[in-house]
């Protein structure tokens, strides 16, 4: 089995994307950041990522996500991954919790997604929503600290240009099949 991570900067496009390759028969598993987001707005916690345990909720979804993803399917896309949570973790400036690198010690040693890694580049804006307060500025910087965490892993970035979406779907899609 061949797992993608698809990542990059907030607003890239890359939603859009993981629902157009869905469409093309792609199994894709959904970004644990916005759930554990939506799930604690929805219960009247307004800026979640503030809180202590907000990383590992985060790191607790992405690997139980992984793990109940199907076995059955050759090719898997994944939006975002523990190396995600790892920049987010930096950009934030909280510290690496022990959850956090026991997850990232795991997915490295044990391999569990292909060393390449989608990297989807921003489309020059960032529109904002209610899990996504961030300035196009503050996700540019946020995109380097991405790609910084990708390489300190060993992780091979294949960049996805700003392109119109079936481009990308399609330079997404040569990359994985």
């Amino acid at each position: 089995m061949r797992r993608y991570v698809l990542t990059g900067t907030p607003g890239a496009g890359k939603t859009s994307i993981l629902r157009c390759l869905a469409e093309l028969g792609y199994r894709v598993v959904d970004e644990a950041a916005t759930a554990v987001i939506a799930q604690a707005q929805a219960q009247g916690e307004d800026a979640p990522w503030t809180r202590a345990s907000f990383i590992d909720d985060i790191v607790d979804l992405q690997k139980q996500r992984q793990l109940e993803a199907s076995s059955t399917d050759s090719v898997q896309v994944f939006d975002r991954s523990p190396v995600c949570t790892h920049a987010l973790a930096r950009y934030l400036g909280l510290p690496f919790s022990r959850v956090l690198t026991a997850e990232i010690e795991r997915i490295t040693t044990g391999r569990i997604y292909e060393r390449q890694v989608l990297f989807i580049r921003n489309l020059g804006f960032c529109e904002p929503t209610s899990a996504r307060r961030i300035s196009f500025q503050e996700s540019l910087a946020f995109e380097r600290i991405h790609e910084q965490s990708y390489r300190a892993f060993g992780y091979e970035l294949i960049d996805i240009a700003a392109d119109r979406l079936d481009r990308r779907v399609a330079a997404v899609s040569s990359a994985i099949s």
